[in-house]
């Protein structure tokens, strides 16, 4: 039996869930393997794992020695805030390790409610503190959770830190507890840990609404649900400042509720999740339907128009967005000297198309939100911060002002709704705009592929595919041999006739992902291209 499973069945745990389920795994080999055979990963975005018992699992116990870990890195009497969304245990693991930091003499400004990962970003930079924890699994299913590290300037940590954190996690035993440690309860009451009140949110709220550009008629009528995550006050409250009424509110998904037990896949990109939003979407005869992840980080668009319903994908909502900012600067004049737009490499190639009609530079950087909240710190550092005016990615992540250094589906859900009440005013739909779009800079389809891999060997699977792939006769790009800051394990494949295929392993999930783009003379075409590219791709890793 695995000595590290007997070392926890003989430990006093304080959490009684994970005694049980410990003794239920005890005539379970395969359940024990899978807990105990290796410890979560600490990563750029953190650890994520399953909620349950064991070193593979999210627990008070690995979120303990996370916090350990990060402890090292920072100076003696550090200032860190720390927020949590509506999961399972989200309040439980960020009470752990605030009680952690208070027991090493760290100030801790904790969030008292479920708060929105772009708000803890913000409050961050607002209390001038050195750093930042948000408990969440972003989109993942309801039995996960995570853990996630923001630096000095709210930005997700970067590749060293996160290296630096996993190396101190090494050398901290699991079950480690400070010398006469205070209780979260007593670090409260000495005031080690003070609660976080509402002004920092009406703060944001406020600065959010400051990024908007159209105050029209406001007949737009909008569906919105925040899919029983952190969203609901944030984004009522900014669309309510920003004069919209006519606001139907998904009533079975507007309060935070950790099972997500009408959206088990809690993904503003998956049609599962939003079918009671399409259901209010009809009933309200409303025009847009908005949908935020359970962190609040993520928005995404589906539109009505007549008796079609569209879910737009992260690549459509972004052009969108990223058109209608740049006229609305240039008609009102806003438009910086020098404007820069930034975005992944898995991105629409067709914002290129926009920034150049528009004379603006647009930056690439790799996948994940942070390396746009790293570019933006280097304008900052130079005193041009003022040049960004936009930076999103496929995933549904938009962020339009410098306030923050992450995705923001608050500042999202103010863009989209105001843009939808732009056309609305003018006479034409959201569906039409993108219809335009596509016909002045080309027909351009997006689709990702998630390949899963669970288990034991799921890991060993997607190195032997990332080996064979490259190993293989066909032409690609391999940014591991980049330089710099596109340094990273994908893959870019350029399919003569069919399109172009992007390949990664998740950071996140045990997963590889594809970023398939495909371009016709119309829609048609691109759809018959992506067709044989994915059929084509999947032969290949399979």
């Amino acid at each position: 039996m695995n000595n590290e499973y007997i070392r926890w069945m003989s430990h006093k745990l304080k959490d009684n869930d994970l005694t049980k389920e410990l003794k239920i795994m005890k005539s379970n080999n395969n359940l024990i393997e899978d807990a105990f055979y290796t410890q979560l990963e600490f990563g750029t975005g953190g650890l994520r794992g399953i909620i349950g018992a064991g070193i593979n699992r999210m627990n008070i116990y690995t979120v303990r020695k996370a916090t350990f870990g990060y402890l090292a890195t920072l100076k003696n009497n550090s200032k860190v805030a720390i927020a949590y969304d509506s999961r399972i245990k989200s309040l439980t693991f960020a009470k752990e390790a605030a009680t952690v930091l208070a027991n090493c003499g760290m100030k801790v400004y904790l969030f008292n409610k479920v708060s929105p990962t772009p708000l803890l970003s913000y409050a961050v930079r607002h209390l001038k503190c050195d750093g930042g924890i948000v408990i969440t699994a972003s989109h993942n299913p309801s039995n996960y959770n995570g853990y996630k590290v923001y630096d000095s300037k709210g930005c997700q940590i970067n590749p060293d830190k996160a290296e630096q954190i996993y190396h101190n996690m090494q050398k901290t035993d699991i079950f480690y507890e400070v010398n006469d440690e205070l209780s979260f309860e007593e670090c409260l009451e000495r005031k080690l840990i003070t609660y976080i009140d509402d002004d920092i949110t009406i703060s944001y709220v406020n600065t959010v609404c400051s990024e908007a550009f159209y105050s029209g008629q406001r007949e737009l009528k909008v569906v919105y649900t925040p899919l029983n995550g952190s969203g609901m006050e944030c984004v009522s409250l900014a669309l309510e400042k920003r004069g919209f009424k006519k606001i139907n509110f998904v009533k079975e998904q507007s309060y935070p509720d950790g099972n997500f037990t009408t959206c088990p896949y809690p993904n503003p990109e998956v049609k599962e999740a939003l079918e009671l939003g399409i259901r209010d979407l009809k009933e309200t005869d409303s025009d847009i339907l908005i949908a935020t992840d359970p962190d609040c980080d993520r928005a995404g668009l589906t539109v009505k128009d007549g008796d079609n319903i569209r879910i737009l994908n992260g690549n459509e909502t972004g052009m969108l967005l990223l058109d209608y900012i740049c006229n609305m600067r240039t008609q009102k004049g806003l438009m910086p000297k020098d404007p820069i737009v930034i975005k992944t490499i898995v991105t629409t190639e067709l914002a290129k198309n926009i920034c150049k009609d528009y004379g603006i530079e647009i930056i690439e950087v790799l996948t994940g939100f942070k390396y746009i909240g790293e570019q933006i710190n280097m304008l900052e550092e130079k005193g041009e911060k003022d040049s960004f005016i936009f930076g999103f990615e496929e995933s549904c992540g938009y962020l339009s002002g410098t306030y923050v250094r992450d995705k923001d589906a608050v500042n999202a859900s103010v863009l989209i709704c105001d843009m939808a009440d732009y056309y609305k005013d003018k006479g034409i739909s959201v569906l039409k705009r993108l219809g335009q779009l596509y016909k002045k800079y080309g027909y351009l389809l997006t689709y990702l592929g998630n390949y899963t891999y669970n288990g034991i060997d799921g890991q060993k699977k997607m190195e032997k595919i990332m080996n064979l792939l490259r190993s293989g006769k066909i032409y690609f790009k391999d940014y591991l041999k980049e330089d710099g800051n596109l340094k990273a394990d994908v893959l870019k494949f350029d399919i003569s006739d069919m399109g172009i295929a992007i390949v990664r392993p998740s950071g996140t999930e045990p997963k590889i992902k594809i970023y398939y783009s495909t371009q016709g003379y119309d829609m048609i075409e691109a759809e018959n291209n992506m067709k044989k590219l994915v059929k084509y791709m999947e032969r290949l890793i399979n």
